[in-house]
């Protein structure tokens, strides 16, 4: 996908797991990187690995639940360098208990950093692709959204509005050339899935009976946010084996 190169990628939670291998993917294809996450000293960790490619990556510490933090990056971002060719927004947050016991700010915590994240930074970037009239905005959302999981109904709720929220937004700039879709990893194996990746039982419900891997996911945001999918936009498509089939 040599019509990667130089596009200029905006990719939050990109500190580790499915955001860094979505960065180092896309240093590959020689984009220009902006990484945002809370954890600046791993991003910082990651440039260092990425600018062998001799491309731009820049680091920003960020919260994505926070609007003004958010405007400024992406306004920063636009006005040096001019144009935003692809957003990736990929932070997101697990704090798993069942409903009966589940403290508020464990709902409220989750549905905050994984759908009003998406919400934020989506919004921060729209207004300059719409100037543009061209752009790729890629949410990762979950299998979960779609089958559910026991103690989850605060990731699953935020991971099903991503949907909703990537469809809406795609009929709204259609238009402009603007595409919007949506990945849903399946079981992926990164520090967030540590806890099942032994559990055999479980792997015997995956068709292809494996995990993923977090390069499974990036291979299909830099094929959602290069030129071969322009005829592809409102979709969510999953990554998993085969497991909600």
């Amino acid at each position: 996908m040599n019509d990667l190169k130089d596009k200029n990628v905006i990719i939050t939670g990109a500190s580790q797991g499915i955001g860094e291998k979505i960065a180092e993917q896309f240093s590959n294809y020689k984009s220009n990187i902006f990484l945002i996450s809370r954890n600046i000293k791993k991003l910082n960790n990651l440039k260092s690995k990425l600018l062998v490619n001799d491309k731009i990556v820049n680091c920003y510490s960020g919260d994505v639940t926070d609007a003004n933090q958010i405007n400024d990056i992406i306004k920063d971002i636009y006005n040096n360098y001019n144009k935003i060719d692809v957003l990736i927004n990929n932070a997101g947050i697990t704090n798993d208990n069942i409903l009966a016991t589940m403290k508020y700010n464990q709902w409220h915590e989750v549905i905050n950093t994984n759908l009003y994240g998406t919400f934020n930074c989506s919004k921060s970037v729209v207004r300059y692709m719409l100037k543009q009239k061209s752009g790729k905005i890629i949410n990762i959302s979950s299998i979960i959204a779609e089958i559910g999981n026991k103690g989850q109904t605060n990731y699953s709720a935020s991971k099903a509005g991503i949907i909703g929220f990537t469809k809406s937004l795609a009929k709204e700039l259609a238009t402009r050339n603007i595409n919007v879709n949506a990945i849903n990893p399946g079981f992926i194996k990164t520090e967030m899935t540590e806890t099942i990746i032994n559990d055999k039982e479980f792997l015997n419900t995956i068709p292809l009976k494996k995990y993923g891997s977090a390069e499974d996911v990036a291979n299909l945001a830099c094929f959602l946010s290069s030129e071969k999918s322009n005829y592809i936009t409102g979709q969510a498509i999953n990554v998993d084996g085969g497991l909600a089939m």
